[in-house]
């Protein structure tokens, strides 16, 4: 887990951020930035460089490297905070809270502006670059492709998506994007996985699921991803979330996922509440029903 570094943001002054905004700009070519060129990148002289580098490596926020030459890179935190500022300057977010979950692409924490918010900082490929790179296509010809840009790329396409979805479909509502970093609304209720439904909402909740699979079909997305963990349940119904991996309709491969979706939603619910899903609610026959645009609810596959 990245370190939370939201209260370190009184403590950094402006000559601080140009010397991180000029080891950003420097990532976009080598993974590790010269020191010859940092004065160039950022706009500082030689001594205020060597200042500012002293101050944000003794907190974390850059790290160095004397290979052939001494190079720096951003460490995540660094990363974090540039994005954090610049959502404050820009009055996306006004302050900082506690986590809301901790996962293996991403954290959440809450954040507050007119109301609660969520914030997520994507963090792709910062454990694991390669097999991130290889599986999703997050690359560019014209940039030095890392962990940075992976999960800029990841958050960049995510909020492209919920965009798009929001509001016809039920996701969070987008507020804000920079860097890695969303905002959006916070959800009400509980993850799918935790929930315990009683005997007769479990029909009622599983059909809701599948008219939003259904109306995000009738969008242009596929989620590509679906399982309990990306679904929480509440009194208004349900709401899914994170979207980065989701494909357009005309993709390939988009009727294989979709399948794979169904099965993934149609298996837990039929692994948790055995009694009260019928095996003859078929996964291929209900994508045939969202691609066709005829879905209307699960009471028409069960016999």
């Amino acid at each position: 887990m990245v370190r939370n570094v939201a209260g370190l943001l009184p403590e950094l002054e402006a000559e601080d951020f140009y010397l991180l905004s000029g080891v950003e700009q420097g990532m976009r070519f080598s993974e590790w930035v010269q020191r010859e060129k940092l004065p160039k990148f950022s706009g500082l002289t030689e001594e205020e460089v060597d200042y500012r580098l002293e101050r944000c490596l003794k907190r974390g926020l850059v790290e160095k490297k004397t290979i052939q030459y001494e190079g720096y890179t951003l460490q995540f935190e660094g990363y974090d905070i540039l994005a954090l500022r610049a959502l404050v300057e820009q009055d996306t977010i006004s302050e900082f809270g506690s986590p809301l979950g901790v996962g293996k692409e991403s954290d959440v924490y809450e954040v507050r502006s007119y109301k609660p918010l969520a914030l997520k900082y994507h963090r792709e490929g910062y454990t694991n670059f390669r097999e991130v790179h290889k599986e999703r296509d997050y690359t560019s010809d014209n940039e030095h492709v890392s962990w940075m840009y992976t999960a800029r790329k990841a958050a960049e396409r995510e909020y492209d998506i919920l965009e798009a979805l929001y509001p016809d479909v039920s996701v969070p509502r987008p507020i804000g994007q920079n860097r890695h970093v969303i905002v959006m609304e916070k959800m009400d209720g509980v993850e799918l996985s935790q929930t315990r439904l009683t005997d007769d909402q479990v029909l009622g909740v599983l059909d809701l699921l599948l008219e939003e699979i259904a109306l995000a079909y009738e969008t242009g997305y596929v989620h590509a991803d679906m399982s309990e963990y990306n679904v929480f349940v509440s009194e208004d119904g349900v709401k899914i979330f994170d979207w980065p991996q989701a494909i357009p309709t005309d993709h390939e491969n988009a009727t294989e996922f979709l399948r794979r979706d169904l099965t993934n939603t149609l298996g837990y619910f039929r692994r948790k509440y055995p009694q009260h899903v019928p095996d003859d609610i078929d996964s291929d026959d209900v994508a045939v029903s969202i691609e066709e645009e005829s879905f209307d609810s699960i009471a028409e596959f069960v016999s």
